[in-house]
């Protein structure tokens, strides 16, 4: 297991804060992979919103797929935990720090 935070390069933060945050919002967190494609930083980010991307849609999907109360409630939770996830990655990028997110921090979709 790896450590919940890594120190990143001050330049680097400097350089790529604004990127690091865009990672965290559902519909623009490819940007950076094109943006800011050389920075440790903001790929890291970028990392773990693809993640919460990938998990707000599956849970999606589950919902229109299914009509029952109890699977809308479900991932309705869901849907809320990984708001309160990206929440907490935008506050972390914007304070230039490399924290893994609880739940979703181990999970490597590229590096």
């Amino acid at each position: 297991m790896m450590d919940d935070m890594m120190t990143p390069d001050p330049m680097d933060v400097e350089q790529n804060k604004i990127m690091a945050v865009i990672a965290y919002l559902v519909c623009l967190s490819v940007v950076p992979l094109f943006l800011a494609k050389d920075s440790p930083y903001a790929r890291f980010h970028t990392n773990q919103g693809m993640v919460l991307l990938i998990g707000w849609t599956l849970t999606y999907f589950v919902q229109m797929i299914s009509h029952g109360f109890f699977i809308a409630f479900i991932t309705g939770g869901i849907q809320l935990c990984l708001l309160v996830l990206a929440l907490l990655g935008i506050l972390n990028a914007s304070q230039g720090k490399m924290r893994r997110l609880p739940i979703i921090g181990e999970i490597t979709l590229f590096t």
